[in-house]
């Protein structure tokens, strides 16, 4: 909470904070400002916004670490604009990432940025209410019922996963295979389960399809499965709260996958057919900040001032 003294009262108004977990490297910049942008178009709360990185090269793949001034832009220029109710911090997590490696999924469909949402318990600014969320996600309307929800004696909180729900649960009678992309985390009660410990070390060991969201479901004592709206991962619907851009698949004229992520604008009309109208108003702004961040980096780094 932040209390601000109201001017002539002596009063002081209580402001709720709403904490946010992303995580990443370089690679999903694009993602994370349009989801930010839509975070704040969508609720007046402030946010405090929790970004894991690393930098690491794996399986001759390079993953550099998300940019300083990247991050710095948006706290400074782009939380101004929306009546500072953003701050970001950037924390890295590659030497958490390299003690506890997940040697049995190095192969797998597995990047490394996936697991460091399970390094959550072990860095002490991670607050006990923290929502994660993934980069190809949209927030559309505000989602305070859901962020607010009593979780107490519950470790997580999210929607089933569109298809893996049928396939894999642990209860024969019952769907309870959540999707990993919205996750409304219970950190107290997660420190005190042990669950990301315990996930960590399953990744470690055991080779699973999707193994993060594969071991949390696995693994989660107490977990609750909440409406679809709030992690809509097949299509748009009038109460969507959280539009999820996940891989789906396409059955006609033949079988196939189909992938558009948000930053990929063009495709969100012309392959998901979502109406232009639907997005336009945020992806404009997406693309001003955008290249208002690009100006600002040439400007930096003209003077030498540019940093990563």
């Amino acid at each position: 909470f932040t209390f601000i003294l109201l001017p002539c009262t002596g009063f002081f108004l209580m402001l709720h904070h709403m904490n946010i977990l992303f995580c990443g490297d370089r690679n999903v910049q694009d993602g994370l400002l349009i989801a930010v942008l839509s975070l704040l178009e969508n609720t007046q709360e402030h946010f405090d916004i929790y970004v894991l990185t690393l930098n690491i090269t794996m399986n001759e793949k390079i993953y550099s670490p998300i940019e300083a001034s990247f991050i710095d832009y948006l706290n400074n220029e782009v939380s101004a604009q929306y009546d500072d109710r953003l701050y970001i911090k950037l924390i890295d997590t590659t030497s958490l990432f390299k003690c506890e490696t997940p040697d049995a999924n190095l192969s797998t469909r597995f990047t490394p940025c996936c697991m460091l949402r399970l390094f959550a318990d072990k860095i002490d600014e991670i607050p006990d209410r923290i929502l994660y969320l993934d980069t190809d996600i949209i927030c559309r309307k505000d989602f305070g019922d859901f962020y607010y929800q009593n979780m107490e004696g519950v470790e997580l909180a999210g929607v089933l996963d569109y298809y893996g729900s049928w396939f894999f649960r642990k209860n024969v009678l019952k769907r309870d295979y959540l999707n990993s992309g919205v996750l409304l985390m219970n950190m107290s009660e997660l420190r005190k389960t042990g669950l990301l410990s315990k996930c960590r070390h399953m990744c470690t060991t055991k080779k699973m399809f999707m193994p993060d969201q594969s071991a949390l479901n696995r693994l989660s004592v107490s977990k609750r499965i909440c409406e679809r709206k709030y992690n809509d991962q097949r299509r748009l619907h009038i109460d969507t709260v959280f539009q999820h851009f996940t891989t789906h698949f396409k059955f006609f004229p033949y079988v196939r996958t189909e992938t558009v992520k948000p930053w990929q604008t063009e495709e969100v009309t012309t392959v998901l057919h979502i109406p232009k109208t639907e997005y336009k108003a945020l992806f404009d702004r997406y693309y001003d900040v955008k290249k208002s961040i690009r100006l600002s980096d040439a400007d930096k780094q003209g003077k030498g001032e540019l940093y990563v």
